[in-house]
């Protein structure tokens, strides 16, 4: 991997995120728990990058804090050469809000809204005309293959469905990063690798960056780069 410091001839930095000796303890003295130790690692742009690591290995809060939802106790984090770890909560709220979008394993969809309603949130959040929104939510049901599905609630669809929807809203607003933790958790396995072969399309329809959690293997084998957490440590395949 290359510094960060590393530029695309359009000025981009090459490389979105990058954590810096992250670690992140709970409590204090004898009864402290060291979730995450020291982890360093970068993420390209562009790339699908999966977090691997058994439960209780950390990743969740990693993801967290790499995403602005949690600070670390040490180290930091930057996304785009920004330092989200020094950013006041207003700072980290807006960044959810325009560079960093997430997808959990229990879908979060809101029960009485339709695919449509739910995917198109984001964007009445962020005030943008109903005409140029309802035009963004068509595509994205189109990306994730659900643009027949548009009119259902969550309760009408399958599990796979489900998530779907769930990724269509975490592109609603273009980010820069997405980030999946354990997306497939509640799906089978060829319902979870199909989720994982959709990432891959929306890396390259949609240019986004993925940092996706997965214990799975199969979805290991499909992704660009594998950081393991065992213990809160981190180490690279």
């Amino acid at each position: 991997m290359t510094p960060s410091g590393d530029a695309h001839a359009d000025g981009l930095v090459d490389v979105l995120v990058d954590a810096r000796q992250v670690s992140r303890t709970f409590g204090q003295g004898h009864t402290a728990v060291h979730a995450v130790r020291g982890a360093s690692f970068t993420v390209r742009r562009g790339q699908l990058a999966a977090l691997a690591g058994r439960s209780g290995s950390g990743k969740t809060t990693l993801l967290n804090i790499v995403g602005g939802l949690d600070t670390p106790t040490s180290g930091e984090v930057l996304i785009g050469g920004r330092n989200v770890t020094a950013m006041p909560l207003r700072e980290r709220t807006l960044l959810r809000r325009s560079v960093v979008s997430f997808i959990f394993q229990s879908f979060g969809l809101i029960p009485m809204l339709s695919a449509a309603e739910n995917v198109g949130i984001p964007l009445r959040i962020a005030g943008v005309p109903r005409a140029e929104r309802d035009e963004r939510v068509a595509l994205l049901l189109a990306v994730v293959g659900l643009d027949g599905h548009a009119r259902q609630q969550p309760n009408e669809l399958s599990g796979g469905q489900q998530q779907r929807v769930a990724i269509a809203r975490a592109l609603a607003i273009r980010p820069e990063l997405l980030i999946a933790d354990e997306p497939t958790g509640q799906l089978d396995s060829e319902t979870g690798r199909q989720i994982m072969q959709l990432l891959r399309t929306v890396v390259a329809a949609e240019g986004v960056t993925v940092l996706v959690a997965t214990h799975d293997q199969v979805l290991h084998d499909m992704a660009d780069e594998v950081l393991e957490l065992e213990d809160g440590r981190l180490a690279r395949r």
